[in-house]
């Protein structure tokens, strides 16, 4: 993104389907705007926008299409007749009388037909202004949607019926029932589908309701004396202090001052277990503290909480599009037009094929009203919805929807070895050092390892740090997987890091050198992760070939991969090399790679699928597709089950939205439906598919 574009994120009402998507999407790369998003389901846009952009115009532009940026920061007045469920309530009484006459006792004084269309007219007018408006902007707009069909359906019926009233030819000439029936059957089936999809995102608004909850904060009169007062969570800014009592939810990420407490995490990592936090540690805003009083400082606003970015990472990856998803919005994109075509072919053939006039123009009509567009829009992103969604209440985020397919054709699986398959608490086993005293050996290797984040250069800083003025170094710096060099303001040149960069003696996993000779070693040990052997056995099992790659000596990873079950080595790796290692398995057979996302940055970005360990505060590591917080390893099998059971479930989706269409249009092409029941019909398909996508929720998966 250039520096000087910003991302806009807005929330539009008024889209019904994958066509209303479709036009907003057209419409704003028409205006030159780049990485627009656009999801149907949840009216979500986005779009990267240089700062001279203006927001009216484009606003205005939405608008005209038929749709509305909602404004969350005032009260929008909900006008009559808003919503789908009222608007079929709204029509029922009208449409049940005019059913009436359809009784085998007729009802003398409803067979008039200006009384039909009296009782007939509210119905069509609240229609046109909802269908018809929708179709005339749609069309405007270079995309017609589902609605076009509805409005020419009900318009059609009604057309003809009006005629035939007022020329007086007759009963069979009066089908204002049907005009009513789509009308208000399809505002029943838009209420249906609004339900039904609402139940796929159950699991994302469950974690945007978490996102502000009240704040005691922490403030200070002129005296000193400490006050604590309520305030939304929105509100708090870095820095601000906070007290959070037993029972209550974290407000924001902090960092505690005072106090423990037992933490839920369950809503951002899916482990049900509470885990101890004491003073120091960090807090994700969201968790519950069950038990305990703490003080903390927040260190990090709202928008750019932990939960804020899961959410952002979400509902990113929701809005893009597989390549099913693709194919499915090239056939929506010619669908009306397609349609439009068939219902006039229908009345043609069916006209010159000795079927009356009016019969012949209701077949058609049924076709206009009984195919569906929605089916095949909204296959994959329901779908999709609850797959990201069911991975989230999981702490497994996906940063891009595609990803999902991928793991169908997953046929290799690297593991790195730290903080991977081990448990990357790293201890001290032990130490030698010469030439020097005990507390000058540890404070120069502390000077050094304190400015690498790597979990080995973090043990040794926890067990070394000096009360002592570490050492203040000419220049420093980290070589990325082989160790850490430093010049001190003598020249001295020194060394820590492995045996190949230190060229000493490689029984060691450390070795200290000054100007190249040698003034001590360290060892380090690290437990393997006890459901590491498990996780291995899942992709064995399953025909998966399972690769150990790590920087670490050939010694060490074969004992840890013969523990574990791995035929395959590659030790004693840079950085380069484990790019080079992964670049080349992936050109043999797609591969997943699963790290710390510290020194695997560039092989994770190789592979077909890079998956991210760590803990929550690495959410946002940016060279993974996968980011599994908590106890990330343990998650592995879920996630490629997830992943698999997703994709299944886009294909059950589309099939159901493609073979619904092929049966459908020509049942209605041969009059074996009415216009009114094709209409359920319609809004039934929707409802089918969505709750297909919701059983993915609780379906058992690995």
């Amino acid at each position: 993104m250039n520096t000087e574009e910003l991302q806009i994120n807005w929330k539009v009402g008024g889209m019904t389907c994958t066509n209303c998507a479709l036009s907003i999407s057209k419409y704003l790369n028409k205006q030159g705007l780049q990485n627009v998003s656009v999801n149907a389901i949840d009216g979500s846009v986005s779009f990267n926008a240089d700062k001279a952009t203006d927001d009216k115009t484009l606003k205005k532009g939405i608008e005209k299409l038929g749709y509305q940026v909602l404004d969350h920061t005032r009260v929008v007045k909900r006008k009559l007749l808003d919503t789908p469920l009222q608007k079929f309530l709204f029509c029922l009484p009208f449409t049940s009388v005019l059913m009436l006459h359809m009784l085998p006792v007729h009802i003398h004084w409803l067979m008039n037909g200006w009384v039909q269309m009296l009782i007939c007219l509210p119905v069509f007018v609240l229609g046109m202004m909802y269908f018809g408006v929708s179709a005339i902007k749609s069309i405007r707009g270079g995309v017609p949607n589902m609605n076009v069909l509805i409005a020419l359906g009900a318009f059609a019926a009604f057309a003809y019926s009006l005629a035939g009233t007022v020329l007086n030819l007759g009963e069979t000439y009066l089908y204002f029932e049907s005009c009513a029936t789509i009308i208000t059957l399809v505002f029943l089936g838009y209420w249906m589908e609004d339900k039904a999809i609402q139940t796929t995102q159950q699991s994302l608004n469950l974690l945007a309701a978490n996102q502000t909850p009240m704040a005691n904060m922490i403030a200070f009169d002129d005296q000193y004396h400490e006050n604590i007062f309520p305030v939304e969570s929105r509100y708090l800014k870095s820095g601000d202090l906070i007290l959070i009592k037993s029972g209550e939810q974290v407000p924001a990420d902090c960092k505690i001052l005072s106090g423990s407490g037992l933490l839920n995490e369950a809503l951002l990592t899916g482990e049900s277990l509470p885990v101890k936090k004491n003073a120091k540690d960090l807090l994700i805003g969201g968790s519950i503290l069950e038990d305990g009083n703490i003080k903390a400082q927040v260190t990090a606003a709202d928008d750019d909480s932990i939960l804020s970015k899961i959410i952002f990472l979400a509902k990113q990856a929701q809005s893009e599009k597989p390549k099913l998803q693709q194919l499915a919005d090239r056939i929506s994109a010619i669908f009306v037009p397609t349609i439009l075509l068939l219902s006039l072919i229908t009345v043609l053939i069916n006209y010159f094929s000795a079927v009356p006039f009016g019969e012949a123009l209701m077949r058609g009509i049924a076709v206009l009203v009984i195919a569906c567009p929605c089916a095949m829009g909204l296959a994959t992103p329901a779908a999709i919805a609850v797959g990201l969604g069911r991975g989230v209440r999981n702490g497994i985020i996906f940063k891009d929807a595609k990803n999902l397919e991928l793991f169908k054709d997953i046929r290799q699986v690297v593991f790195d070895k730290t903080g991977t398959l081990t448990n990357g608490k790293f201890k001290i086993a032990g130490y030698g050092f010469e030439n020097m005293a005990e507390e000058e050996f540890k404070n120069i290797c502390f000077s050094m390892e304190k400015i690498s984040n790597h979990p080995i250069a973090k043990s040794i800083t926890q067990a070394w740090r000096t009360t002592n003025n570490s050492i203040r170094w000419k220049t420093i710096e980290e070589l990325k997987g082989s160790g850490i060099k430093a010049i001190d303001t003598s020249g001295n040149v020194y060394k820590l890091g492995s045996s190949a960069f230190t060229g000493q003696n490689d029984k060691h996993h450390l070795s200290l050198t000054k100007n190249n000779a040698s003034l001590g070693w360290i060892d380090i040990k690290d437990d393997i992760r006890e459901e590491a052997k498990d996780v291995v056995d899942y992709f064995e099992k399953r025909g998966i070939t399972t690769y150990l790659l790590s920087g670490d000596k050939f010694d060490k990873c074969k004992t840890i991969a013969d523990e574990l079950g791995i035929k395959n080595i590659y030790a004693e790796q840079s950085p380069q090399q484990k790019m080079d290692v992964v670049s080349g398995l992936n050109a043999k057979a797609p591969t997943a790679m699963i790290g710390d996302g510290i020194n695997d940055a560039a092989a994770l970005a190789k592979a077909t699928i890079g998956i991210s360990l760590g803990d929550a505060s690495g959410i946002v590591v940016q060279h993974a597709q996968l980011v599994l917080i908590g106890n990330g390893l343990k998650k592995l099998p879920f996630s490629f089950s997830l992943g698999k059971q997703t994709f299944l479930t886009i294909r059950q989706n589309l099939f159901w939205a493609f073979i619904y269409n092929v049966i459908a249009i020509p049942v209605a092409a041969f009059g074996i439906l009415t216009p009114g029941f094709a209409a359920l019909a319609m809004g039934f398909s929707d409802v089918v598919l969505a709750a297909n996508s919701v059983r993915l929720r609780w379906k058992k998966l690995v």
